[in-house]
This record gives C-alpha cells, structure tokens and sequence, in this order.
C-alpha cells in the first residue's frame, strides 16, 4: 500500500455523485457525434479508441451514434480503463448495444495509455488475454453471461500504487474481447489476436485523460503523443479537459484562491505536443480551435425551486462535491475545511449569484491527415 494520501479523483463515491448530479456525458456524447460525421470507414471495421472509458456512458452513446450513421458497418471498439468497478459499469451497457449492433467487437483493457491501442504492453509481459462469444440473441440472455465475468475480472483487474506518484498501476496487463458467438465468422478479421492487434483508429475519445495540473509535456509523452500515432490516415482524435472560468472555479477558489486550478490549456497541450511529435507533428493538422468553438458547458442538475432563498443541504453537497471533484481538489485539503459551515455558505452564495452551477469543458480535435 502507498503511503501517501488518498486522492480525491480516485474516491469512487464522489466520482459517482459527479457523474449522476451532471450532464457532462451527455455533452461530451453530443460532442463525439459531430466527430462521427466527418469519419469515412474502410474494411473491416469502424474503429474507436476509448482513452479512459469510465462507466462507458460516452462509449455507449458514440456506439448508438456510429450505429445511426452506419447501421451495417462492423464497429470495433476497445476502451482503455483500469478501475474494476468502471468495467463493471460499462458490462452492463452492452447488452443492448449487441442485440442493436450486433457486428461489434467490444474489447476492454487495463494497459497503460501508450499501449492501450495496441493492446500490447511496451516492456515484455504475459498479457491475460479472455475471448467471450457470447451464445443467444437476447439482451437479458448477453446479461447473464456478462455477469458471471465477475470473478474473471476480480482476479484480473486488480491495482497497486505507484511508488513514486501513488497513481494506480495495473498488476496482470489484461484484455478482454467480447462478441456475438453467432457473428464470430463475419468479424473473424475484426476480432483481435495477440499477435495481430493494431491501432489505426478512426476516432479516438480522451475525455479528462489527465490530473489537470500535471504539466503540458508529460500529458504530450505519455498520453497525446502516443494517442496520435494510434490514428488512422483520416483518423480524429477529440479531446476533453476542464477549463475553469465558471461558478464551480469561483467556489473553490474562494476557498483556496492561490491554488492554479487549471494551469495547461489547450494552446499548452498543441504546443507541447507538436514538441513531443517532432518531424512526425506534419502529418497531422493541430489547428487549436478559438473562442466558443473550443467551449463546451455543462450545468449540474437542479430543479427551479432548489435554488431558492434556503437551498437544501442535498443540493449544496452535491454542488460542493462537483466543484471540488472538477477541480480535483486532494482530500487532505477538504478536511481542512469540511469542519465548518463556510464552504457551504460560499457554495450557496454562489448558486443564488448564478441561478445553478455550471462547468467548462474545452474541446478540440487532432486529425491525422489523409
């Protein structure tokens, strides 16, 4: 076990009231969908690159969208994700999608961001690879069989922490490859082998891939770089992070004014990956989009009458729980301050100022060109 403190971005109870008390997957799911329109498919598949699948919500909605636009097409997905309890989640959203698409490939991952799209770890190691062809036509039926993957991943998705960082690391590098049994000989060249898997991605999605104040050349190296040498020619890469200048900025930084809460914007993240990149940077187009073409807002939900004179005690955590987990603020530093009532009076002082909470995302997308 590390030593150092428990962070705030790894505490699954605040992720999950993040993410339930917002709209922020839906949003960045809108924003994939008009990624999708600029994509032309070539054989034998569609291919996309989940960069931190989280509960598989945004992988889930851009496979509902790839399948609007082209119904017929195979769709290989895979998605990079190293907590057990996200993998979970995400199980359970495909069963649907492979009674609807059923030409899917769904591959999952534990390997780190530099090997995740190749599904092959950088340094040599035995890699547990699982296959799943799951038998029957019926949602409930793909369920069951999901489910009784649980003890395969209790063994297999364990963590530890980094001496050095106190981030999770992977113990077994781990993939898992779930299809259709009853369409394994039509994606017989889509399903992945180990010693056949490649990149060559047509979209790749690194929504908030990152701590938000780790410097802008060790996002380039170790997660921008190598995402972008997985594009396909024609491949898009789109990328999310937090952006600040918004009510929930406001509320942390009355707390803590002399923190830098996001300190690497996107001209910072460009720049330091067209360094990263090298001579390869002019096979891409990194144009950084301006203004409100790189905005993309997300609100916390709240019905009218919860933001009046006496906002409830509920709706107040839950604001201070999504400023504070945007800002990945350490729980060492909530602590300090959660023994009084003066976050909550700055937090409702803050939501009658504005009507409710709402967030910043910026966005852009990096192109491999054709």
């Amino acid at each position: 076990m590390s030593d150092k403190p428990f962070r705030f971005f790894d505490n699954r109870l605040k992720y999950l009231t993040f993410v339930n008390t917002t709209n922020e997957k839906w949003r960045i799911s809108e924003r994939v969908t008009t990624e999708i329109a600029h994509i032309t498919p070539r054989p034998p598949a569609l291919r996309v690159f989940d960069a931190g699948m989280g509960d598989g919500t945004v992988l889930a909605n851009t496979m509902r969208a790839l399948h609007q636009r082209h119904p017929t097409i195979p769709q290989y997905m895979v998605g990079k994700e190293i907590s057990l309890e996200d993998i979970r989640l995400s199980l359970e959203k495909l069963p649907d999608r492979l009674v609807e698409h059923p030409a899917s490939v769904i591959t999952m991952t534990n390997l780190f961001y530099a090997e995740a799209p190749w599904l092959k770890p950088n340094k040599p190691a035995d890699v547990t690879w699982k296959f799943v062809g799951l038998d029957g036509q019926s949602s409930i039926g793909f369920q069951e069989q999901l489910r009784d993957l649980d003890p395969f991943l209790v063994d297999n998705w364990q963590v530890k922490s980094s001496p050095k960082t106190g981030n999770p690391l992977y113990v077994t590098p781990t993939v898992l490859v779930i299809y259709r049994a009853d369409h394994a000989f039509l994606l017989d060249n889509v399903i992945p082998r180990a010693d056949t898997a490649h990149a060559a991605y047509d979209l790749i999605l690194a929504s908030q891939p990152w701590r938000a104040r780790t410097p802008a050349p060790l996002k380039a190296k170790s997660i921008l770089a190598p995402l972008a040498r997985a594009l396909a020619p024609g491949g898009r890469m789109l990328t999310v992070q937090s952006a600040g200048g918004d009510p929930a900025e406001e509320i942390v930084n009355s707390i803590w004014p002399d923190i830098d809460l996001f300190p690497v914007n996107r001209y910072d993240l460009i720049a330091a990956l067209k360094t990263e990149l090298g001579d390869d940077a002019a096979a891409f187009d990194l144009t950084i989009p301006s203004g409100g073409d790189a905005l993309l807002s997300y609100r916390m939900h709240t019905l009218p009458e919860e933001v009046g004179p006496s906002i409830g005690t509920s709706t107040l955590s839950a604001a201070w729980n999504a400023a504070t987990y945007v800002a990945q603020i350490d729980d060492q530093l909530l602590e300090e301050v959660q023994g009084s009532t003066r976050h909550f009076n700055i937090t409702a002082d803050i939501l009658h100022k504005y009507g409710g909470l709402w967030f910043n995302d910026e966005a852009f997308t990096i192109t491999r060109l054709p």
